[in-house]
């Protein structure tokens, strides 16, 4: 089992910056990859950013590179997603999730645990 609880949310201006956080326990967290996830209401989940189990490996979304930055401290069993430049667009609920394949994937389904979420508002 992972317990995975994200935080650092809020409100921000257009062209502002916010750092989420995602804690994680249970499972070793060296041990499995990470991903960041948004969803707005009545909308798909939609693939954020990925970082491999040791952080040397990443991968972004296209409409976001560039901009955000996925990092991880295993000592502190904590990934993190540096977003900057934040548009309008970038409003909406944020997830963190595990993957035990390590695999990387954009796909939703293929991770194994999720956290609550975080809500992101820009403002323009």
């Amino acid at each position: 089992q992972v317990q995975l609880v994200a935080s650092g949310g809020g409100l921000v201006q257009a062209g502002g910056s916010l750092r989420l956080s995602c804690a994680a326990s249970g499972r070793t967290f060296s041990s499995y990859s990470m991903g960041w996830f948004r969803q707005g209401t009545g909308k798909e989940r939609e693939f954020v950013a990925a970082i491999s189990w040791r952080g040397g490996r990443t991968s972004y979304a296209d409409s976001v590179k560039g901009r955000f930055i996925i990092s991880r401290d295993n000592a502190k069993n904590t990934v993190y997603l540096q977003m900057n430049r934040l548009k309008p667009g970038d409003t909406t609920v944020y997830h963190c999730a595990a993957d035990f394949d390590g695999t990387l994937t954009t796909a939703p389904g293929r991770y194994d645990y999720w956290g609550q979420g975080t809500q992101v508002t820009v403002s323009s």
